[in-house]
Formats: C-alpha cells, structure tokens, sequence
C-alpha cells in the first residue's frame, strides 16, 4: 500500500489550501484520515472519513475550517482548510486501514503516507 500525499505549500493566514491524498494497492473500502505534526510537538489527529463518505470527524481546532472528501473511483482523499491560520503549520500526513477516529490516535491507522508540509504565514 502506498500513499501520495500532495497539495501543501506556504500560504497567508486566512487563505485556502486543498491537500490531496492517492492510495495504491488497496481497494476503495477504505478508512482514510489525515494527521499533522507542528514543529516540537508530536503528530496529532485532524481528521478522518469513512470509505462511504458518509462519516466524517475532525479536531475540534479544525471545525468548521477543514473539510475531508474522497473519490472511491480514484482512490483520493481530499482535505479542503479554509480560514488558514499560523497553527495549522505542519507537516500532513495522509493514512488508511484500521480504525481511524479521534480515539485511537496514532494507534489508528494502518498505513501512513510520507506527509506535505504546510506553512502558515502571519
């Protein structure tokens, strides 16, 4: 299983940014979630999405800013944030399988992409 994540960049507080995430070697009826990890401190849970689509959770720091879809029929994980704010800077780490929920943080996820790093800028 592999995981492509893409889409990071350095952008101003208050803009918009999508982050996409391309799995292989795993079917559509996946688990599939995204991770950050600011600099000192450790990877934490941003969000995640169910293979329907149908259940989604995010960080209470992101509610209501970021956005989690997927694209069964390209294998694809997005991760629209809006409202971009200098804490969100971090790298973002797509994952897949498992259990992907708050609770079980890193625990969760079977498989983990090499991450895209995100820069907020004041």
């Amino acid at each position: 299983v592999q995981l492509q994540a893409s889409g990071g960049g350095l952008v101003q507080a208050g803009d918009s940014l999508t982050l996409s995430c391309v799995a292989s070697g795993i079917d559509s009826t996946f688990t599939a979630g995204w991770f950050r990890q600011a600099p000192g401190k450790d990877r934490e849970f941003v969000s995640s999405i169910s293979w329907s689509g149908v259940t989604t959770n995010y960080a209470d720091s992101v509610k209501g800013r970021f956005t989690i879809t997927r694209e069964n029929a390209k294998n694809t994980v997005y991760l629209q944030m809006d409202s971009l704010k200098p804490e969100d800077t971090a790298i973002y780490y797509c994952a897949a399988g498992g259990a992907i929920v708050p609770s079980a943080g890193l625990h969760g996820p079977d498989y983990w992409g090499k991450g895209t790093l995100v820069t907020v800028s004041s």
